[in-house]
């Protein structure tokens, strides 16, 4: 290793201590912050507010990254090698997702650098610290959704084509049916999420159980995932705060070295609205539901995958295939389309494959150190075919004046002494720039920033929710709220995410709460709802009313069945068992393509 230059450091303690491995000044400089109690005892909304605040002033020193190459001091050590100082930063609850200026974790950088000891420790600590985050926050969230209105909404989702006319068919529509009451969040879809044409299927619910159960057994808080069709119930978040098993890290750590480093995402802090106009020049605006909208395009939104992959794991195009994310299924072709049908899919595909591969000479490139926008903080996002799976990247021997700006970069963040392996690393970024349309209202009954915490709730299990929230972080105009979004899937093609119905909900006199999660594995919920409970009597009415979208609810609200009680005979399985059960149907299965 070089010799370690600490100047550019000298303003921050902690990194000077990770460089120089000065263990003990590590250790009291950790010693010295606050500290935090077990994430159990956070059950009010004014110590949620304490130890967020504590939770801050750790992240600050611990965290901090105004430095070269916005390196945190996990990332540091990480880059240097050093086991110990990764050890102590881990347990004092570094933050492993935070991104530097090349846009990579400290994770990443360890499985890339092929530290897998150091990647081991990293793994082994975070799903407590995730779990602590979200104790910290919980009592927060549960506070906002009690002050706000109960409701009732429901979300359509439906792909449109001007080429394809039977779109239709291959990528059916779909209807979220979203109720709010209380501090409890159900959501019923069938359609889990979408890559292009692989339209991933699943009849699921999910329910945010905020108050639990009355005996305890469903902590505040619980997050349940329903399949319908094998009426199974699996609790998320159980067993979220323990260490994760020797073989679990193992196995985690060799599924991330084998597959590489893929970071999905979409960029919208240069987005900017522009208004659609009539032939007249005026504003255009349309009705969408009861709400009138002005039409706006969103310009400057970019969405890339970044990759990353060390010496000996698999290339691109071998793992932009299939990915089953949330449990589900994917609707092949053959089955739908007849083969003049299947034919003209192919031909309006190639229309947007020879686009791309025209835009591609001016915006995809391949890079070396390359700027990332924002992007989620997975561990380790999986990317499928479809949005980027024909998508174009160009090496830099191919273009000099890229590979002049490149080693313009590269010299640019040369810092002496910071170790870095780059043996046979290899970094892509393939970008694409997007066009949605909003229809923006000043009459929805909600605010979007009300909107945003209960997405979050489901963005993490549901991809298509995942997709509309990464587009309402942009600054929308004050007062208005997107009850319709047009988000192109393909040149060819774009789902239309509407928001068709809102109805408010009057407070039940009477509200039970879910049934208790058994003590054992397969354990069968006991018999204590009526036959009246069976899903087609859960899912339907007395929601299903005449008026199409209204704030204000009507006596039909009357009798309502509760919707946050699980049918009686669905079986509770644990989070293991579930992804076990997924594995083997997914090595089972064949891969559909176009």
């Amino acid at each position: 290793m070089e010799t370690i230059d600490i100047a550019p450091y000298s303003h921050s303690p902690i990194h000077k201590a990770v460089l120089t491995k000065d263990y003990t000044s590590l250790k009291n400089i950790i010693a010295g912050l606050p500290r935090l109690i077990q994430p159990c005892e956070i059950r009010t909304e004014s110590t949620s507010v304490l130890e967020e605040t504590k939770a801050d002033v750790i992240s600050a020193t611990i965290d901090r990254r105004d430095v070269p190459n916005r390196d945190t001091p996990l990332h540091v050590a990480v880059k240097n090698s050093d086991v110990t100082a990764t050890e102590i930063l881990m347990r004092a609850g570094a933050d492993w997702s935070l991104q530097n200026a090349d846009g990579w974790s400290a994770l990443q950088e360890a499985i890339c650098n092929h530290e897998e000891l150091i990647a081991k420790i990293i793994i082994k600590h975070y799903q407590p610290a995730a779990w602590a985050k979200w104790c910290r926050r919980l009592p927060r969230l549960l506070a906002a959704m009690r002050r706000m209105r109960d409701f009732y909404m429901e979300i359509t989702f439906q792909f449109e084509s001007a080429v394809i006319p039977f779109v239709s068919r291959i990528a059916p529509s779909d209807t979220y049916k979203i109720w709010k009451r209380g501090a409890s969040l159900r959501a019923d879809t069938t359609l889990a999420g979408f890559d292009g044409f692989r339209i991933q299927r699943a009849d699921q619910t999910f329910l945010f159980l905020g108050d639990g159960s009355e005996d305890g057994r469903v902590q505040p808080g619980s997050v349940c995932m329903i399949s319908h069709k094998d009426k199974e119930v699996v609790n998320a978040l159980d067993g979220a705060g323990g260490l994760a098993t020797d073989a679990e890290v193992q196995e985690e750590v060799q599924a991330m070295a084998r597959n590489g480093i893929f970071r999905p995402g979409v960029d919208v802090t240069q987005a900017v609205l522009v208004p659609q106009l009539t032939w007249r020049g005026v504003e255009k605006t349309e009705w969408v539901g009861s709400w009138q909208g002005k039409v706006y395009d969103m310009q400057n939104v970019v969405v890339s995958i970044k990759s990353r992959k060390a010496l000996g794991a698999k290339p691109d195009d071998e793992l932009f295939v299939n990915c089953n994310e949330n449990e589900t299924d994917s609707e092949g072709f053959n089955e739908v389309l007849t083969y003049a049908e299947r034919e003209q899919l192919k031909e309006a595909l190639m229309i947007g494959s020879l686009d791309r591969k025209k835009e591609s000479n001016k915006r995809v490139i391949a890079i070396e150190d390359g700027f990332s926008h924002e992007t989620e903080c997975n561990k380790h996002e999986k990317v499928t075919k479809g949005w980027f799976g024909r998508w174009r990247k160009r090496d830099s021997t191919n273009s000099q004046s890229q590979s002049h700006s490149q080693v313009n970069r590269d010299e640019s963040r040369k810092v002496k002494g910071v170790g870095r392996k780059r043996d046979g690393n290899h970094e892509n970024e393939y970008k694409k720039g997007l066009r949605p349309v909003l229809w923006l209202s000043p009459d929805f009954p909600l605010q979007t920033d009300e909107l945003l915490p209960l997405l979050d709730i489901l963005a993490s299990k549901v991809k298509a929710i995942r997709r509309l929230r990464e587009l309402l972080t942009t600054k929308l105009p004050t007062g208005t709220f997107p009850v319709k979004v047009a988000i192109p899937v393909i040149p060819t093609v774009r789902v239309l995410v509407t928001f068709t119905k809102f109805e408010e909900l009057q407070p039940l006199d009477e509200f039970s709460t879910p049934p208790s999660s058994p003590t054992t594995t397969h354990h069968i919920l006991p018999t204590t709802i009526s036959s009246s409970s069976s899903w087609f009597q859960w899912i339907k009415a007395p929601y299903q009313r005449t008026s199409s979208s209204t704030s204000v609810s009507t006596p039909c609200v009357d009798n309502v069945q509760d919707p946050f009680v699980i049918p009686a005979d669905y079986t509770w399985i644990t989070p293991e068992e579930k992804k076990k059960k997924m594995q083997e149907k997914k090595n089972s299965k064949p891969s559909n393509r176009v």
